[in-house]
Formats: structure tokens, C-alpha cells, sequence
């Protein structure tokens, strides 16, 4: 059997101070996975510089240049860590045979990739890596994030239970996701989706090797909500049927009060009057700000515009022409690349 040609993809976000240890550690790990003849010799880390402030992408392109395993592709902008995802991916499948997304601070365990290349020589086309526990996680984080796959579960979402975005991909099934064309994508759902063979390989998660997360309080919120409102409108339908319920519940009172008023023993209730116009218009604006967040997205399906635009290529640009580039030649927009090689 052939060995296949495997890409490691890392989306990267000002990782300054983790990159240097992370590059290490992926390339040990990937000429390891080719001694063990798993991988081709042809294997590449790929780094996607998801529009960084610090110098990520200078650390990046300057690995490229001192080993051949390593390779860089910078965004013109920050586009979020799910579309920096999909450009690595979908610029990584020409030349593999099979791709593994893992986040730079390696808190994924990086030893869980050997089991999961040997599952794809198995003939699996999907392979997800999932926490055998959340023993690491604070309570409140173990709580919420518990708490999202179950309730993403009852609104019929089929998530694969305490796995993020560590995972190994077959080239036929990132051919099969590029088919996906939203703008709202949620790779946690849409994986699962393409339905060919896949199995797990389960791992222990570490702490974060330096820096500080890119995901805070606010940023985990966001995400869970948007992953709810592009995969299920059980939402819209829980908002018609409270408004279904507080219409039957109106009439009951209003029947109530009637019943009052012909055996006369009407009192005049303002508290309840304005604590009842209150809650009505509270339901009112929530299930405005719901159907409103739906339509935002159908706003941005509408307009197809790109996920992510490619600044610098370094995956698929041949080393000849990285080499005139050094020089100052022909390819634009190098303008950074320019100032990094004259740096070195």
C-alpha cells in the first residue's frame, strides 16, 4: 500500500508566543509519522495566518525557508478560525491525500495523530478527535460546553459529543465539503453532514502552552449561537409556539375577568397590568431579535461573498519562484514577504 501524502493545517491568530514551539513539535511529529512509513516524504505542515497583528506570519514564512516541511499561507484579513479552516484545507487537498486541522496551541494532542492516520489507512474517510474527558476544563466551562451538545442535540443537530475541530480528513471528503457553499459555516455540523465512513480516536486534552486563549466567554457565546441559528429553526418555532401558548393564556384570563366584571367584583389591578404589558413586549422584542438574526443571515447568503482572500501562497508556490521572489521580482502582493527575505 501506497503511503499517503498528509498535511497538518494550522489556523493561526497572534500566536506569537506559542508558534516557535508549536512549529517544533509538528515537524518532530511529522518526520516521525514518515520514519514510521505512515506518511509519504512528501507530507507538509501548512500554517494559515488568519490576519495576525503580531508576527506570526513573520515566524511562519521564516520556518518555510529553513525547512521544506513547513509551509505558509497568509489571509489578507482576519476572516474567523472556522473560514481560516476551510482556506487551509481546500488550498491543501490538490497535494494530499488526507488533511488533520489542529489548533496552534496544541492543546490537542498531537500523539492522537498517529492513531487517527492509521485509521484513515483502515479505509476511513473521516476521523474525529474527540476529549475522552473535560477533567481540565474549569466547571463552568465543563457545564456550558456539556451543556451546548446536549441542547444542540434536542434541536435535532448531530454533533459528534466533545469534539471541536481536531480532526483528520480524507481529499475526497474536503472535495465533497468545498460543495457546501454558505457563507455560516459551522464545521462541527456540516462534517458529520458528507456522511461517508468515519470513526474516533479519543485523547487527552492539555494546557495551553503559552498565550492566551482566542476564545473568550463572549467569543464561545457567539459561536454556540450561530451554530444553532445555521443548522435548526427550532428557535423560530419555540418563539410561535410561546406566542401560540400566551394567545390561549390571554383568552383565559380574558374570560376570567369577564366572569368577574357580570358578577361584579372588578378591582382595579395596575401592577399586574403594566407587569403583563412588560412580558409581552419583552416575548415581542426577543422574537424580533430571533426572526431578525435569521433574515441577517439569509442578508449574507444573498451577496456570496468570498470566505477568505489569499494574500501570500507559500503551499503552492513552487520553490523556484519563492526563490526569484527573494529577489524582489515579479509577484505581487509581496510587499511583507519582500521585507521578511531581505530580513533573512
Amino acid at each position: 500500500m501506497n503511503t499517503p501524502i498528509f498535511t497538518i493545517i494550522v489556523p493561526c491568530y497572534n500566536e506569537e508566543a506559542v508558534l516557535e514551539v508549536t512549529i517544533d513539535q509538528l515537524t518532530a511529529k511529522l518526520s516521525e509519522l514518515i520514519e514510521q512509513n505512515l506518511v509519504s516524504d512528501k507530507s507538509k505542515v501548512l500554517f494559515v495566518d488568519d490576519g495576525s497583528k503580531d508576527r506570526t506570519w513573520h515566524l511562519i514564512y521564516k520556518a518555510s525557508l529553513n525547512n521544506e516541511i513547513v509551509k505558509g499561507l497568509k489571509l489578507s484579513r482576519n476572516v474567523g478560525h472556522q473560514n481560516a479552516l476551510l482556506a487551509g484545507l481546500f488550498s491543501a487537498k490538490e497535494a494530499s491525500d488526507c488533511m488533520v486541522t489542529i489548533d496552534a496551541d496544541l492543546q490537542d494532542d498531537i500523539h492522537a495523530i498517529n492513531e487517527m492516520v492509521k485509521k484513515y489507512n483502515e479505509g476511513y474517510e473521516v476521523v474525529y478527535g474527540v476529549r475522552s474527558s473535560r477533567e481540565s476544563d474549569t466547571f463552568f466551562k465543563r457545564l456550558t460546553a456539556e451543556g451546548f451538545y446536549k441542547l444542540m442535540d434536542k434541536l435535532g443537530v448531530k454533533l459528534v459529543f466533545n469534539h471541536a475541530d481536531f480532526r483528520l480528513m480524507s481529499k475526497r471528503a474536503v472535495e465533497e465539503l468545498e460543495q457546501f457553499a454558505e457563507s455560516n459555516m459551522f464545521l462541527r455540523g456540516i462534517v458529520p453532514l458528507i456522511g461517508f465512513n468515519s470513526t474516533s480516536v479519543c485523547y487527552e486534552r492539555r494546557e495551553r502552552l503559552a498565550g492566551e486563549t482566542k476564545y473568550p466567554l463572549k467569543k464561545m457565546l457567539a459561536f454556540a449561537f450561530d451554530g444553532i441559528t445555521s443548522f435548526s429553526v427550532t428557535p423560530i418555532r419555540f418563539v410561535m409556539l410561546i406566542g401560540c401558548l400566551s394567545f390561549l393564556i390571554s383568552l383565559v384570563f380574558g374570560l376570567y375577568f369577564l366572569t368577574l366584571k357580570f358578577f361584579g367584583n372588578t378591582q382595579l389591578g395596575w401592577t399586574s397590568l403594566i407587569t403583563s404589558i412588560w412580558l409581552i413586549g419583552g416575548l415581542q422584542l426577543i422574537a424580533l431579535g430571533l426572526v431578525g438574526e435569521y433574515i441577517g443571515k439569509i442578508y449574507k447568503e444573498t451577496k456570496r461573498r468570498p470566505k477568505y482572500i489569499i494574500d501570500v501562497d507559500l503551499f503552492n508556490l513552487p520553490l523556484s519562484r519563492k526563490l526569484i521572489n527573494m529577489e524582489g521580482a515579479d509577484y505581487e502582493p509581496i510587499s511583507e514577504t519582500r521585507k521578511l527575505s531581505e530580513n533573512n
